[in-house]
């Protein structure tokens, strides 16, 4: 067994033992959740002013004994660009430097772990720069939880058999969609198999009526292409569940996902920041907030707080799980809803309404070839010079903005996204690629990242 297999298999071991944790804290009462909350900010706090000295600084002048999480507005908050600018100064293992965890996250093929014990991830910028995160042993084992505890419950009662469960999701390395079902591959009732999300859609339809997956994991866009060919006799598969994420489901897609497969949806509203923020039950409207691992702050576009019922314009996100990387007060620009009434499940974890923020437009083209934003995102998110990018349709092909920080081969990208597009159906595909200063914003500040041509 090589090493990574053997420490894999012991990082999984103890995910094992800690979900029936995780399951406990899923029906505690609000008030005992405040009070984990609370313990768990303290704690959080205490550790990034003493190993991070960014963090020290910004807390010079807060007394923490007896912090509470309605004190947190003390805290001016962090966003991406401070994050990034300050990575050094904000970790709390000085050996994680931004410049080591890029190199490990430029030689990924697959999933590895850095340090013996740590996970680093990258964002694809969906909502701007580039983001890089790191997770400690027990952070990566929470992120992972996070998503999937509500799925676990799920699909009690399918029997003792392991249950097969396909993700056509991230397939780069170093997205989080790719690497934590690698890591805990086999953990709880499942075991994961990876589909290419860039492949053309004959090898997607062979491989999923293959497998026969029990769980279906998958992006809404990715949903609709194959509800379509289930509906044309194209694809025979019969999921009992399905899991979404990364885009907002829509109230089209999940009914049709329940008329055609008969299977309850669960929406996650996940980030690699803080990992499953939110996630459906399948009893009621709307997703359950991970009470117990993080703070939510809906805030409107001057960071004042918004009442239950408003959408706020961003989110402050305080994650409480990971004290490799401390996130408190991270800035998200999701727009959400926090709704007042409780789920019929009785939790006690609030609920938020399905995210509708950040929808990112799959690519149509003559020919009914469809192409994902992920093949995109998948190339551009490799490399640590580009900052910001935007992705214009064309007729044939994709105009492809970019923002640089540093050497990028340009002739080399272009080369390589034509390849994508060609593997997934484009042959002879246009693709310019060009730099910019700047990119033009909507209303709100927010960059529009994929343009598809006007209908």
């Amino acid at each position: 067994m090589n090493p990574y297999q053997a420490t894999r298999l012991r990082h999984q071991a103890e995910a094992q033992e800690r979900l029936p944790e995780h399951f406990a804290r899923l029906s505690w009462s609000a008030a005992q959740l405040r009070v984990h909350r609370n313990e768990r900010l303290q704690q959080l706090l205490r550790h990034a002013r003493e190993c991070s000295p960014w963090h020290r600084d910004r807390f010079a002048q807060l007394d923490l004994n007896g912090f509470e999480e309605s004190q947190l507005g003390a805290i001016p908050p962090m966003t991406k660009d401070d994050l990034m600018a300050h990575f050094d100064e904000i970790v709390s293992d000085r050996r994680l430097t931004l410049s080591r965890v890029e190199d490990h996250l430029a030689s990924l093929s697959s999933d590895a772990y850095l340090l013996d014990g740590h996970h680093s991830v990258a964002s694809g910028g969906s909502s701007g720069r580039r983001g890089v995160y790191v997770y400690d042993w027990a952070g990566w084992i929470d992120w992972y939880l996070t998503v999937m505890r509500r799925v676990f419950l799920q699909l009690r009662g399918h029997g003792d058999t392991p249950l097969r469960a396909v993700i056509l999701m991230g397939e780069r390395a170093s997205h989080v969609s790719s690497a934590s079902p690698q890591t805990f591959r086999e953990l709880g009732p499942l075991i994961w198999h990876r589909l290419s999300i860039s492949a053309p859609f004959a090898e997607q339809r062979a491989q999923l009526e293959k497998l026969q997956p029990t769980l279906l994991a998958a992006y809404p866009s990715v949903l609709r292409q194959l509800l379509r060919a289930a509906e044309a006799g194209e694809l025979a598969i019969a999921p009992r569940l399905v899991l979404c994420s990364s885009e907002p489901l829509l109230p089209s897609v999940r009914a049709a996902v329940e008329r055609v497969w008969g299977c309850p949806v669960l929406n996650c509203w996940a980030s690699s920041e803080a990992g499953g923020m939110a996630v459906g039950c399948g009893q009621g409207p709307g997703l359950h907030l991970a009470d117990d691992l993080l703070i939510l702050e809906p805030v409107d576009r001057a960071g004042r707080a918004v009442a239950p019922g408003v959408r706020s314009s961003k989110v402050y996100v305080t994650n409480l799980f990971n004290h490799a990387l401390p996130l408190i007060r991270f800035e998200i620009t999701d727009e959400v809803t926090l709704l007042e009434q409780m789920c019929p499940c009785g939790s006690s974890h609030r609920l938020v309404a399905d995210v509708e923020g950040r929808l990112d437009d799959t690519f149509e083209y003559a020919g009914a070839v469809a192409i994902h934003p992920q093949l995109f995102r998948s190339r551009l998110g490799k490399e640590r010079g580009v900052v910001e990018y935007q992705l214009r349709q064309l007729p044939h092909g994709v105009d492809v903005s970019v923002q640089l920080q540093g050497s990028v081969d340009l002739e080399l990208l272009r080369a390589d996204l034509i390849a994508l597009l060609e593997r997934a159906g484009l042959p002879g595909a246009l693709v310019q690629v060009r730099c910019e200063e700047t990119f033009e914003r909507t209303a709100l500040g927010k960059l529009k990242r994929f343009i598809p041509l006007e209908s």
